[in-house]
């Protein structure tokens, strides 16, 4: 598979389509994460963030290595944007879970 990649120059067009899943796939974490959890999930991010950073630096492959540094950024981003989460269910945007 990278060999077809690498072949037809196709690396950067697989790491930007991956880039934006990934991306999209924080969306909902931080919307539901916050709706369930609350803030108090953020040191999940925070470690999801440090071991996939880590992970982008001690793997050889540029794909992966890559792929792995956007997922670090993303959860490290996904911290703040939890916090602003809560901001925007307090304004109404978006609903507020009623405790049971």
């Amino acid at each position: 598979m990278l060999e077809f990649l690498t072949q037809y120059n196709l690396t950067g067009l697989a790491i930007g389509i991956a880039t934006f899943l990934i991306i999209g796939i924080f969306h909902p974490l931080v919307i539901k994460g916050e709706y369930y959890f609350g803030v108090r999930i953020w040191w999940i991010f925070l470690l999801m963030g440090i071991v996939a950073t880590a992970l982008s630096i001690w793997v050889e492959n540029i794909l992966y290595s890559t792929l792995l540094a956007v997922w670090g950024a993303s959860s490290l981003w996904s911290i703040g944007e939890l916090f602003e989460q809560r901001e925007r269910v307090a304004k109404g945007w978006f609903p507020k879970r009623e405790r049971r």
